[in-house]
């Protein structure tokens, strides 16, 4: 089991258990002010759970744009440490962190932007064995990975216990976007069934942040019931044409997966 010293602060009082405070209301009031989030939307955030699968550069916008949104857990997974290359698309690090775990940089700096905000920092590889110890207990799975492996990982466990998963991928300036829900969408390995080998691929940190915001949005409007989501289509951003396109995407009859 991991000890406190992974959580930002002492969890006395969850903020899923109590009323949104004055400091609170202020501080969210602009968001709260779009049509059907109100203090009821805001509420929903605060009692929500959210696993983030990387702390790198999808992970970085994902994670503070749900944060400063006022999400009530966040829990954080990442078992690497900032590289200086690291920093161009990695926003919750700086040169400090170098050496760090990114899961301890990416606590702090989230602490710094909302301490109302619980975060959990998991310094863990996700595997078969650890992915319900890691992910448990969330309401939503947001992939923030650079490989296939780990996402099948993840899209098993979302599949096994329907949890909503949203899977997002980047290279250079482009990037594509999907949200999943098992039974109703099909799951990542119906739309990509196969891993391509490791390798390292262009960035611009733009394009992670692009794709990280939309991610970041994709849970949001799930969380507090606003909008539709990706349900069934890809999102697919090419950056240097500043174009937007959706595919649709469909299950696979013989998913060994989803087993659809």
């Amino acid at each position: 089991m991991l000890g406190p010293h992974h959580v930002c602060r002492e969890d006395k009082d969850s903020p899923m258990d109590v009323k949104l405070s004055e400091k609170e209301l202020e501080r969210y009031n602009r968001q709260m002010l779009i049509r059907n989030w109100g203090e009821e939307g805001q509420q929903k955030l605060r009692s929500s759970t959210v696993f983030i699968a990387g702390a790198g550069g999808l992970g970085s916008p994902v994670a503070i744009y749900l944060a400063v949104a006022g999400v009530g857990r966040i829990r954080i997974c990442d078992n690497g440490e900032p590289e200086l290359s690291n920093l161009n698309r990695q926003i919750l690090h700086a040169e400090k962190d170098i050496g760090k775990n990114k899961t301890f940089s990416a606590r702090e700096t989230l602490h710094e932007l909302n301490p109302h905000v619980v975060v959990d920092a998991l310094p863990e590889k996700i595997t078969p064995e650890s992915v319900d110890r890691l992910a448990g207990g969330s309401d939503i799975i947001i992939d923030c990975l650079d490989n296939f492996p780990t996402r099948h990982i993840l899209n098993c466990y979302a599949v096994d216990k329907q949890l909503p998963f949203i899977h997002a991928g980047i290279y250079g300036l482009s990037g594509q976007l999907t949200f999943i829900h098992t039974p109703v969408t099909p799951c990542l390995y119906c739309i990509f069934p196969g891993s391509p080998p490791p390798a390292v691929f262009p960035v611009a940190g733009v394009t992670p942040g692009v794709i990280g915001v939309l991610e970041a949005l994709e849970a949001i409007k799930w969380i507090t019931g606003i909008g539709k989501n990706l349900k069934g289509r890809l999102l697919i951003w090419d950056g240097e044409k500043m174009e937007f396109q959706t595919v649709a995407v469909n299950k696979d009859p013989h998913c060994p997966v989803c087993k659809s």
